[in-house]
């Protein structure tokens, strides 16, 4: 009986759509009243990291009202599970066996030739700005975001220069910005930069909420090295926890927590100046981690997957198997929720199969712009909007390393390196990908090898014009601590 229902499944997703079937879709009015578009990620949030799926630790009210308001899917997945593939797969609407970045490299930065979905809202006149931690090149080569359809950036270019909240400099349109009082500490300073980068993405907006506007805010926090401004409220509420599992510096779990206690608070005050503003209903927030959660402060016995297991259901014990770096469902699977009052239902949750690459169409759609004909993705916009036709994928690709990743339908093939066998699970039945069927499912297999084979391109990366410039910024965030360490430590 499981074979017979197993092997419909597969046939029913064989009978889905190519990846580029994807076309424009109808617009929501004249270009001065298009949707505005805000983009919120943050770095390595993981995917059961919010107090509304019952965590008993992390604290995040206004994430929860977002969940309330908006739609939550269960099944986005990353564009790859480390930081700058899984920007390169965002920005450019490809997957990770055809994107430009493929590693944490930052001297393979994007090619000049790119085309971004930053560059595709710009062409169709909204104001473009990011804020935050780029990771598709940095100064000094062909990938820096000015050139890839931004107006403006602020922030890290590099992503080990956003290792630290405290750097003596951020980065705006290429130029440095000195930051007063921070002498280059990592966990200490006097201006704690993601502060300063959040205000400015405000900014961004109060600029522009007469025009359509594209606000992009790939934010540093949770990840990096935990250092945090000891004023902020966020601190107070968490630093007497008596929280030191398994980590070098005692107080590290308790600045993770105040750091999603501050981007929380921070996405409240994001929807309250859209309502000040009048355009809450004429405005979409997408609100995401950018790759599988990793096991943070974790001890062999009590905390095995990490003090907030990111990856464990608090509720149930379900797991997903890997972390960050891996391609299991650990590595990759993030939250991902949705709020545009009046065309999203209110407290909907979706499980419509869907990864990185479909962000490009589906802000096409919202625009209503044409689809760039080389995306590897497929608008949701169908599925935001609760209409019945939305589109599937034939199969899901990722390539990391080694690794290899293919999902059809609920069915998904594993190889954990070049001379390793490929791996299969049904991940409608085991979610925690422990029951391998490769064995029982031969023809499948070959399939699945097939489509990788296919899937990957060789890579083709851009330019480096100066590597001292790169190097300045990643020793930015490297540095040794300057100062005393904070009590506790």
């Amino acid at each position: 009986m499981y074979r017979r229902e197993f092997m419909q499944t597969v046939g029913a997703a064989a009978g889905c759509v190519s990846l580029s079937g994807c076309g424009a879709r109808t617009g929501f009015g004249a270009a001065d009243k298009r949707p505005n578009i805000i983009y919120i990620m943050l770095d390595e949030w993981g995917y059961y990291e919010m107090s509304s799926l019952g965590h008993d630790k992390i604290k995040t009210p206004n994430i929860d009202r977002f969940v309330a308001e908006g739609m939550r899917f269960t099944q986005w997945l990353a564009g790859a599970p480390v930081c700058a593939p899984t920007r390169s797969v965002l920005m450019t609407g490809q997957h990770s066996g055809h994107t430009t970045i493929r590693a944490n490299d930052g001297f393979a930065p994007l090619r000049e030739d790119d085309f971004t979905l930053a560059a595709m809202l710009k062409q169709a006149g909204y104001a473009t700005g990011g804020f935050g931690k780029w990771g598709c090149g940095g100064r000094g080569t062909s990938g820096i975001p000015e050139n890839h359809g931004f107006d403006e950036f602020f922030g890290y270019y590099d992503q080990v220069h956003a290792h630290t909240y405290f750097p003596s400099y951020l980065i705006h349109n290429s130029e440095e910005v000195p930051l007063e009082g921070n002498p280059g500490d990592l966990y200490e300073g006097e201006t704690f930069a993601h502060n300063l980068i959040a205000g400015k993405a405000m900014e961004f907006i109060e600029r522009n909420a007469g025009s359509p506007f594209f606000c992009y805010c790939p934010w540093a926090p949770p990840h990096g090295l935990w250092g945090i401004d000891e004023a902020d409220p966020a601190w107070r509420e968490f630093k007497d926890k008596p929280w030191e599992a398994g980590q070098r510096r005692p107080r590290d779990a308790r600045v993770y927590a105040a750091l999603l206690a501050i981007v929380d608070r921070q996405v409240g005050q994001i929807v309250d100046l859209l309502q000040r503003h009048g355009i809450a209903n004429d405005t979409v927030i997408f609100l995401c981690g950018d790759n599988g959660g990793q096991d943070y402060f974790h001890e062999n016995r009590t905390y095995p997957r990490g003090f907030f297991a990111p990856n464990v259901n608090p509720v149930t014990g379900e797991q997903f198997r890997g972390e960050k770096r891996s391609l299991l469902e650990g590595g990759l699977r993030i939250p991902m929720i949705v709020r545009w009052p009046g065309m999203i239902a209110a407290g909907t949750v979706s499980e419509h199969l869907c990864y990185f690459p479909d962000v490009m169409p589906t802000l096409a759609d919202i625009a209503g712009i044409d689809v760039p004909s080389n995306t590897d993705g497929i608008s949701v916009l169908p599925t935001l909007t609760g209409e019945s036709n939305q589109e599937q994928h034939e199969y899901l690709y990722w390539e990391y390393g080694d690794q290899r990743a293919v999902r059809i339908g609920n069915l998904k093939g594993y190889r954990s390196g070049g001379d390793a066998e490929w791996e299969l699970y049904d991940l409608s039945r085991d979610i925690g990908e422990e029951n391998d069927l490769a064995a029982d499912f031969p023809d499948l297999i070959e399939r699945i090898r097939s489509i990788a084979e296919q899937a990957h391109t060789p890579q083709e990366v851009g330019e480096v014009y100066d590597r001292v410039l790169i190097e300045k910024d990643r020793r930015e965030g490297q540095k040794r601590l300057t100062g005393q360490r904070p009590s506790g430590m």
